[in-house]
């Protein structure tokens, strides 16, 4: 006999929206939320995950199997991922499981665009507090050795790039944008003859978009993480 729904309210950091994952990314059913809620504050409480057995027993599933299935869907999804050799063998990707902490996705290379984001698989994720990650739903990127040269970020360094919708970018942001096939990350002015977006590249190379509707805006850079024993011999340590 399945176990009734608990009638308190959901923490408010689980997950986001009734059905749909961040980003836009295929929707959850029903069953695959409750299952995903449950290993959040199962690991919230437990400090390790529920077994599959366990889930089963939760949700009245008899079948292994099945639960088995559902936890693959959701791997597929992008939440979680699964070492099918062990029974607590999941790991929940870009959830909250600290009140005070955020685990954001890391990508070597810029994702397609935001609303799929969720569906590429990151190198891994890295929990920082969330006071230092921003508004929810960003992401790091590694950047290539001129992307943020003249703000002195290097290559191997990640980004951190937040979402904005582009009426509130000020001018002088640093976004990630899409402009044809050239560089990424630009510095955004407007101007009476559009979006002025001046590449962080050496040289700085112009491009001017006249119908914002055009630009495919990532979002917006606000820090980069380095980490010092992987790029001391790059850096100059003399004091002035």
């Amino acid at each position: 006999m399945a176990r009734s729904e608990p009638t308190s309210q959901r923490d408010a950091t689980a997950l986001p929206g009734p059905h749909v994952s961040e980003g836009g990314a295929e929707p959850l059913t029903e069953i695959e939320r409750k299952i995903l809620d449950f290993m959040v504050q199962y690991l919230r409480t437990n400090t390790y995950q529920p077994s599959i057995r366990e889930i089963g027993e939760r949700f009245g599933i008899k079948s292994t199997k099945t639960v088995s299935e559902h936890l693959q869907a959701l791997a597929e999804k992008g939440w979680l991922e699964r070492d099918p050799s062990r029974s607590r063998g999941v790991k929940i990707l870009g959830v909250d499981l600290n009140a005070q902490t955020v685990s954001v996705p890391c990508f070597r290379e810029m994702p397609t665009d935001r609303a799929g984001f969720r569906g590429e698989k990151p190198e891994f994720h890295l929990c920082i507090d969330r006071r230092l990650a921003g508004e929810g739903g960003g992401f790091f990127v590694r950047a290539d050795s001129r992307d943020l040269a003249v703000l002195g970020v290097a290559e191997g360094d990640f980004v951190l790039v937040e979402p904005a919708a582009f009426e509130d970018l000020e001018d002088g942001t640093i976004v990630a944008a899409r402009v044809g096939t050239g560089a990424w990350f630009h510095r955004l002015t407007r101007n009476g003859g559009g979006i002025r977006l001046e590449s962080m590249r050496p040289g700085g190379e112009v491009t001017v978009v006249q119908d914002p509707s055009h630009l495919q805006i990532m979002g917006r850079v606000t820090a980069f993480y380095r980490r010092i024993d992987e790029s001391a011999g790059a850096l100059n340590l003399t004091q002035h």
